[in-house]
């Protein structure tokens, strides 16, 4: 059985808060060498055991982009419905939303850039392009019944543009909200943010009307900062965190971004500050262990690094 750190709680913070899972498809895109469907699927299965309730499956993207998740439809299907667990999908654009449909997708994600330079490497288009694109697929959504999730990219910094105002990141976060979007979720692609900058852009976006309920933080671990970005954050209102199983992923048409934000190390941060997360840290860490086997490699995460050598 793990060690836990102590409970030591800090005035302030939200009582508990919702992990959101983005290993099966943001951690695992990433991956040069293809990881076949049924240890895809084996992997979501475990994942939900571990008390996590809401668990990115897949995306349906092209296979020409990003030939990882080709099996799209298998992977979903193959993993079944599981009480009190949400499988959503990551969806590009109409195409996307029509395998999504056919593949009965109960609840979908969308994502644009805030920046152009990232709109145009990563979708081909331009960022007003890129939620043109969406506003079809939200309709169907919502005609279908489906929820929806926004990610907005690079909106602490690109590698290209540089620094990203933080008027640029409200405009695109407020037009995906008019849209009807339910959570956006804000992503520091790059691993650039800082805790004043993660402060500032949500004070912002409070000031222009958007609650702390409809957003979500995802942090990428480049500089390290990702656990001080999430406190940031929790002493800001979110509630909702993006995090990957062992540190895994990072996004392939990103330059300089490495791993997500590991779910360990999450939830070893909540549960030191008396957080409630709802996961088991020791299932989580033996998935963690497990899949890294199957990749290859250690897991980059501090927390599975750190229990293992003790």
């Amino acid at each position: 059985m793990a060690a836990l750190p102590d409970v030591v709680p800090m005035p302030g913070l939200p009582e508990a808060v919702t992990i959101y899972e983005v290993g099966p498809r943001d951690g695992l895109q990433a991956e040069k060498a293809i990881v076949d469907t049924p240890t895809k699927i084996e992997f979501i299965r475990r994942l939900r055991e571990t008390g996590l309730t809401a668990i990115e499956a897949t995306s349906f993207v092209s296979p020409r982009w990003v030939p990882q998740l080709a099996d799209a439809a298998e992977v979903l299907a193959g993993i079944g419905e599981h009480e009190g667990v949400r499988h959503p999908v990551l969806v590009p654009n109409q195409r996307g939303m029509d395998r999504a449909l056919a593949a009965a997708a109960t609840e979908i994600a969308i994502f644009v850039s805030a920046t152009e330079r990232f709109a145009r490497e990563n979708l081909a288009t331009t960022v007003d392009g890129a939620i043109e694109l969406a506003v079809p697929v939200v309709d169907r959504a919502r005609q279908a019944g489906i929820g929806v999730r926004g990610y907005v990219s690079m909106c602490f910094g690109d590698p290209w543009e540089g620094r990203v105002p933080i008027a640029q990141v409200v405009d695109v976060v407020r037009r995906l909200a008019d849209l009807g979007v339910g959570t956006i979720s804000l992503g520091d692609t790059i691993g650039v943010a800082t805790p004043g900058h993660v402060r500032a852009l949500l004070a912002a976006l409070d000031e222009a009307g958007i609650g702390m309920d409809r957003i979500a933080l995802h942090f990428h671990d480049t500089y390290g900062g990702a656990l001080a970005n999430v406190l940031s954050g929790l002493q800001s209102g979110v509630t909702e965190y993006d995090a990957a199983a062992g540190g895994l992923g990072g996004c392939p048409f990103a330059r300089s971004a490495t791993g997500n934000l590991a779910t360990e190390d999450l939830v070893w941060m909540l549960t030191g500050l008396g957080v409630r997360t709802g996961v088991d840290l020791d299932r989580l860490l033996a998935i963690s262990t497990w899949m890294a086997g199957r990749l290859g490699r250690p897991a980059p995460s501090r927390v599975v690094q750190a229990l293992a050598a003790s």
